[in-house]
C-alpha cells in the first residue's frame, strides 16, 4: 500500500489539473452563495463556464503535442480529464444560455440562432461533437471501438475549431482572446501534421547514454 508522499509523487500531476479544473466551477458556486455574481448574473454564468470550456479544451489538445515536443509522456494521463471537464462546463455553459436566457424555449432560439446569432449554431456543434467522445471516453469503449475509437477522438479538433469560431462571433469586437485561442490552435493543429511532428519531437533532449563497460571502451567511444 503506497503512502500518501508516494501517492502524491506518483499522481502530482493529475492531483494538480483537477484541482485546477475544478476551481472555476467552486468560484462559480462560491460567489453565487456570497451573491457575487455581477449584475447580470446570468451572463456572467455564461461567460466564465464557456471561458472554462475552451481554455481546458486547449489544455486538453495540448497533451500530445507537448509530449511530442518534449518527451513528457506523464502529461497523457491528464488528457482524459481534462477533455470531461471541458464536457462539463460546456454543458453548464450550454443549460446557462439555453435555461436561464432563453427559458428552454425552442421557438426563440432557432429564431435568433438563424436571424441574428449564428454563434449559436456553430456551439451547439462545437457541444453536439463533445457528447460522443465524452460518452466513448471509457475503455470499455475503447474496446469496443478499436481502431474507429482515435478516429472517433480525433473530431475534438473539428470541435476546438468551431469552439473558437463561436467565441470570435460572439464577442464581435474585442478579438484579443478568441485570436489568442485561435493561434494556440492552430498550432497544436500544425503539430498533428505528420511531417511537422517528426521534426518537432526531434528536438526531445535524449537521454544519456550508459557508460560502456571496460570491454567495450577500445571499440567504442564514450557518448557525451
Amino acid at each position: 500500500m503506497q503512502t500518501l508522499p508516494q501517492t502524491l509523487r506518483k499522481h502530482w500531476l493529475w492531483i494538480i489539473v483537477n484541482l485546477g479544473a475544478i476551481t472555476p466551477l467552486l468560484l462559480l458556486i462560491w460567489n453565487f452563495y456570497t451573491d457575487n455574481l455581477s449584475a447580470d448574473p446570468v451572463a456572467y454564468v455564461t461567460t466564465k463556464t464557456g471561458q472554462a470550456a475552451i481554455m481546458i479544451l486547449g489544455l486538453s489538445l495540448a497533451c500530445t503535442p507537448i509530449n511530442t515536443v518534449f518527451g513528457f509522456r506523464q502529461v497523457l494521463t491528464v488528457r482524459k480529464s481534462l477533455g470531461l471537464y471541458a464536457f462539463l462546463y460546456a454543458a453548464l455553459h450550454l443549460l446557462t444560455f439555453v435555461g436561464l436566457d432563453y427559458g428552454f424555449s425552442l421557438k426563440y432560439i432557432l429564431a435568433d440562432a438563424l436571424l441574428e446569432k449564428p454563434y449559436i449554431i456553430v456551439g451547439l456543434a462545437a457541444f453536439l461533437i463533445l457528447v460522443p467522445l465524452a460518452i466513448t471516453s471509457t475503455k470499455g469503449w475503447m474496446k469496443r471501438l478499436g481502431r474507429n475509437w482515435k478516429r472517433l477522438h480525433q473530431l475534438v479538433y473539428g470541435a476546438g475549431v468551431l469552439a473558437v469560431l463561436h467565441y470570435v462571433w460572439l464577442v464581435k469586437l474585442d478579438l484579443l482572446w478568441p485570436i489568442i485561442y485561435g493561434s494556440i490552435l492552430a498550432l497544436l493543429l500544425l503539430l498533428r501534421v505528420p511531417r511537422v511532428r517528426k521534426w518537432a519531437a526531434s528536438f526531445q533532449k535524449k537521454a544519456p547514454s550508459k557508460a560502456p563497460n571496460v570491454s567495450q571502451r577500445k571499440s567504442k567511444p564514450m557518448i557525451a
